[in-house]
C-alpha cells in the first residue's frame, strides 16, 4: 500500500468538529501523510468539506478558489457577538416581520456583487495575528472590506424566528456576517443557527461521506472513495499530448497550446489520458508547466 494515497475525498464534516480536525481524522483513516483541506467551514457548520491527498494537493487552489453553497438556518430578533452560536445572544432592536414579501425584498438587495467586512471572530490576519485571537482579547480592530459576489439567496422557509435560506457566493463571503446584515436591514436583528455546505464547484453534498463510513471501510475502502486527482482541473479546457510532448512537458519545457490570451490555464494529458498537470498560456500558442505530478511512470518517446 502506497505511503500516500492521492485523489479527492469530498467529506461531510459532521458539527463540533473544526476543519483542521476532521482533516486530522480522515488521514489517519487513510493512512496518509499529506493532505489539506480546500476550505474552512466553522466548528458548528456541517456539510461538504473537500480534501485533498498527496498530489491532489497541489491543484487544491481551483476548489479554495471556487464558488460555494450553502443552507444557512437564521434565527431573527436576536444577535449573537460572534454571528453565529458561539457568542453571547441579546435581544435584537425591532419586530420579526410577519410576512415573506418583507423578507423576499430585503434579501434581495443582497445578491451581486458588494464590499463585506470580515468579522472580529474570523482567521483573517491583521498586523501578523488572527482576527479572532485579537477578539478573544477584547480588542476591535480596524480591517479591510472585500469584494464578494452572491449569485443565488432565495427563501427556502419562514416560520416565527427562523429564516432558512440557500446561499451561492464567491470565495472568502463570511455567511454569518451575511446573515446579521440580512437581519440588520430587516429591521430585527439576526444570527446564524445553522449552516450546510451543499456545494463547492461542480461537487455536491449527495456525493460526500462521513467520517463513519471511512472509519467502518477500514484503511484500504476509505481509499477506494478516493476521486481522482484531475477532478480538481475539471473546469479547464484539456490538451492532449503527443508521448515526445508529454516528454517535453514532465522534463519542464513547453508545449503547443491554441492561440489566445497568455494566462489561460490547460490541463495537459499523456496518451493514455493520464493527467500530467497544469500548463500556462505564454501566448504565441505555448505554455509552459505551471503544475506537475510527481507521480506515475515516465512517459516515453516512440
Amino acid at each position: 500500500m502506497p505511503a500516500n494515497p492521492d485523489g479527492v475525498l469530498l467529506l461531510d464534516k459532521p458539527e463540533g468538529f473544526s476543519s483542521t480536525q476532521a482533516l486530522a481524522r480522515a488521514k489517519r483513516m487513510l493512512a496518509a501523510r499529506k493532505a489539506g483541506h480546500t476550505g474552512t467551514l466553522d466548528p458548528f457548520a456541517t456539510g461538504l468539506l473537500p480534501i485533498a491527498f498527496g498530489e491532489a494537493t497541489k491543484f487544491s487552489r481551483f476548489l479554495i478558489d471556487a464558488p460555494k453553497g450553502y443552507l444557512a438556518t437564521l434565527r431573527l430578533g436576536q444577535v449573537s457577538t460572534t454571528g453565529d452560536p458561539e457568542g453571547a445572544v441579546t435581544v435584537g432592536s425591532g419586530p420579526i416581520p410577519t410576512n415573506s414579501a418583507t423578507i423576499d425584498e430585503v434579501i434581495a438587495r443582497f445578491l451581486g456583487l458588494s464590499w463585506q467586512l470580515p468579522p472580529m471572530h474570523s482567521a483573517v490576519r491583521v498586523g501578523g495575528k488572527r482576527l479572532y485571537e485579537l477578539a478573544r482579547q477584547g480588542q476591535e480592530v480596524e480591517r479591510a472590506a472585500r469584494k464578494i459576489e452572491v449569485t443565488r439567496l432565495h427563501r427556502e422557509a419562514f416560520e416565527g424566528d427562523r429564516l432558512v435560506l440557500s446561499v451561492t457566493c464567491s470565495k472568502g463571503t463570511y455567511v454569518r456576517t451575511l446573515a446579521a446584515d440580512i437581519g440588520a436591514a430587516l429591521g430585527c436583528g439576526a444570527y446564524l443557527v445553522g449552516l450546510r455546505r451543499t456545494t463547492v464547484a461542480g461537487f455536491d453534498l449527495g456525493q460526500a461521506v462521513r467520517l463513519e463510513d471511512l472509519e467502518a471501510a477500514g484503511v484500504e475502502g476509505a481509499r477506494a472513495k478516493l476521486l481522482p486527482v484531475d477532478v480538481l482541473v475539471s473546469s479547464l479546457p484539456r490538451l492532449h499530448l503527443s508521448p515526445d510532448e508529454a516528454r517535453r512537458f514532465t522534463q519542464g519545457q513547453r508545449v503547443a497550446c491554441p492561440e489566445g490570451p497568455a494566462g489561460r490555464e490547460f490541463a495537459l494529458y499523456a496518451p493514455g489520458n493520464r493527467f500530467l498537470g497544469v500548463a500556462l498560456s505564454e501566448g504565441g500558442g505555448q505554455a509552459s508547466p505551471a503544475r506537475l505530478m510527481a507521480t506515475g511512470e515516465p512517459v516515453e518517446s516512440p
